[in-house]
């Protein structure tokens, strides 16, 4: 019985390894889209948007990863959990469990990392719409407000500070 609760622990150590790699992985996607997109925010160019989008997929192929590994490792420990005390060989072998839902790609698009890298492609696509949209607004509004009779806005702010 002592085997066996040496190589659950062992196991346990690695499922435990796997889980903070997927949070950690969160935590880094998010920081580097966000510092991306402030990039984007002052410099409106597609090298940035194209970068941060390959951000996220590079994150998200690596969170389905991970997450692959993690699924194994539990399906591992659940096979040496029925094994026989004699039986345990300490192995840490998991690659007769990466099949079915424990794939690469069906980790990539289970509910909680779909989820979450989709809610975070839907924003990223949406900021960037948005902030394409305010640039072309913006070039819009210049153009109709340099006629040769409008009034440049610093002299009426100058105007209002000198009447107080």
């Amino acid at each position: 019985m002592n085997n066996k609760i040496k190589h659950l622990e062992m196991i346990q150590v690695v499922v435990t390894r796997m889980g903070s790699n997927l949070f950690i992985l969160k935590g880094w996607s998010i920081t580097l889209i966000v510092a991306l997109f402030t990039l984007i925010s002052r410099d409106v160019s597609g090298v940035y948007v194209l970068f941060a989008f390959c951000v996220l997929l590079i994150f998200w192929i690596l969170d389905g990863y991970f997450l692959s590994l993690e699924r194994c490792f539990r399906d591992l420990y659940d096979d040496v959990r029925m094994k026989k005390d004699e039986d345990i060989d300490f192995s840490m072998n998991c690659k007769k469990f990466m099949k079915g839902k424990n794939s690469w790609i069906k980790s990539m698009f289970s509910s909680t990392i779909l989820i979450f890298y989709g809610i975070l492609l839907v924003v990223m696509v949406i900021i960037t719409v948005m902030s394409s949209v305010n640039s072309i607004n913006f070039n819009f509004g210049i153009n109709w407000k340099n006629r040769s009779n409008a009034i440049p806005a610093t002299s009426i702010i100058t105007t209002e500070l000198n009447k107080k």
